[in-house]
């Protein structure tokens, strides 16, 4: 595992490499980030390296996370994230992580929010097929059944149905760099990321999962 750094999703582009093929790309803006926390096998059970990302205002915070905050010295932040490190003698508080942690052609797991759908039906939400779409039909985009009548009774945890799509927090994985920027903290990476612009995103070197 390494450390991974907090940035924002800018939008997404395109360019064309030397073989002039269109390249579809995502452009972010990683940190810089500071690391608010240092957690040991000792102290806390296992290594990891807390980060924070994002000066904010007072009034966004609470007491105990301005504390936290200012225990280490650290600005006002208002997003912290925690990341798994082999060793964590290579890191001290308040120290700056940017994006010259990455590489262009390394790969990269990034996470974020995906964009929130709102509610669907199963159609959308699952990929479902429907019905005879003939007048005769009534069961156009209906689920069908949904258990037995008398046993069990009841429908069954976890049965698929209609509801709220989107809004969940997806990763992906294997995400080649292109471009590191580090005057402007930028990270370009090929294919498509979770969220909407602005969104906040994770960036994590593959390279490093288990």
């Amino acid at each position: 595992m390494h450390l991974g750094i907090l940035g924002n999703k800018i939008g997404m582009t395109q360019i064309v490499d030397e073989a002039g093929n269109m390249i579809p790309v995502t452009i972010l803006r990683a940190g810089p980030c500071i690391v608010t926390q240092i957690k040991t096998l000792e102290t806390d059970g296992y290594n990891a390296i807390q980060v924070g990302y994002g000066n904010v205002s007072s009034k966004v915070l609470t007491k105990p996370q301005i504390g936290h905050l200012e225990k280490v010295g650290a600005p006002l932040l208002q997003y912290l994230h925690e990341y798994r490190v082999e060793n964590v003698n290579d890191y001290s508080l308040g120290q700056m992580v940017d994006v010259s942690i990455f590489e262009a052609g390394s790969l990269v797991n990034v996470t974020g929010k995906s964009i929130g759908k709102g509610f669907t039906g199963l159609q959308k939400r699952y990929n479902f097929g429907r019905g005879p779409m003939a007048h005769g039909s009534k069961n156009h985009r209906a689920p069908g059944s949904i258990g037995a009548g008398t046993t069990p009774g009841r429908v069954y945890p976890g049965k698929k149905m209609a509801g709220r799509l989107g809004g969940k927090q997806v990763t992906i994985t294997k995400l080649k760099v292109l471009l590191v920027d580090e005057e402007n903290n930028l990270v370009i990476v090929k294919g498509a990321v979770p969220g909407k612009l602005g969104n906040v995103i994770s960036i994590q070197s593959y390279a490093f999962q288990n």
